[in-house]
């Protein structure tokens, strides 16, 4: 715990203050999904790491291929402001992923809970990780290196108006430090209606949620994208809520 805590200083310093009987639990066992749902065609566990596959069956490409996104839901409760720590990495040479918070699932799919709201964004390509998506509402919220104000939108009822207020860093700079086939340490940190993301102990965006009904807490879930056959892996999930 000691080295594991060293590890965790540099983000610890950036981090919100949180109040000192807050206790981090851990969301993960390493050995099953207990307190998860989802597809166990899509989600398990294997060699210690919950794995997430987009192809149900590669015998049968590409009749096998998910119909929607879909999603692993953490169980256990609809965290506020909080401080969630994990890993992530991708197997494939291609995936689309990313970390669901302050969420709801919005029904049961073909292949597992649909879910909308806030999502940390992983990916390999080099275009999105690092910056806040709103899955089935909003779409891109800010984008890597960005520092934005969400307000609603005079002519637009779900259309949000978005203000850049400035740069929590060089976008290329930021990418540069983002390895997606191996492991990445994602921190996301809410508070009230402040929202910050960190890939490997580097700020990647900011957002202030002015909207009268942005979500202040909610689902915890990691999601499989539909697109095209992919494997994303997650460990060492952490959450410290505020009491």
């Amino acid at each position: 715990m000691f080295h594991r805590l060293l590890a965790l200083a540099p983000i610890a310093l950036l981090s919100l203050s949180l109040s000192a009987a807050a206790e981090e639990q851990a969301l993960f066992n390493g050995k099953d999904l207990t307190g998860w749902k989802g597809n166990l065609a899509v989600w398990s566990v294997r060699d210690g790491v919950i794995r997430g596959e987009s192809q149900l069956d590669p015998a049968r490409a590409p009749k096998s291929k998910l119909h929607e996104n879909t999603f692993l839901v953490w169980t256990g409760g609809t965290p506020k402001d909080f401080e969630l720590r994990l890993k992530a990495r991708f197997l494939s040479v291609w995936g689309n992923s990313g970390i669901q918070f302050r969420s709801a699932v919005v029904r049961e799919g073909k292949d597992g809970p649909i879910v909308k709201g806030y999502q940390a964004e992983f990916e390999t390509e080099g275009l999105y990780s690092g910056g806040l998506y709103e899955e089935r509402r909003s779409g891109i919220l800010a984008k890597r290196g960005e520092r934005v104000v969400i307000r609603p939108h005079p002519d637009h009822l779900i259309t949000p108006q978005l203000e850049v207020t400035g740069s929590v860093g060089n976008p290329d700079e930021i990418q540069s430090l983002i390895r997606p086939h191996e492991w990445n340490d994602y921190v996301i940190i809410a508070k009230g209606d402040n929202i910050r993301l960190f890939i490997n102990g580097k700020q990647t965006a900011e957002v202030t949620d002015k909207r009268p009904k942005a979500p202040l807490e909610g689902i915890i879930a990691l999601q499989v994208h539909h697109q095209e056959p992919m494997t994303v892996e997650f460990k060492d999930i952490y959450l410290t809520e505020e009491p």
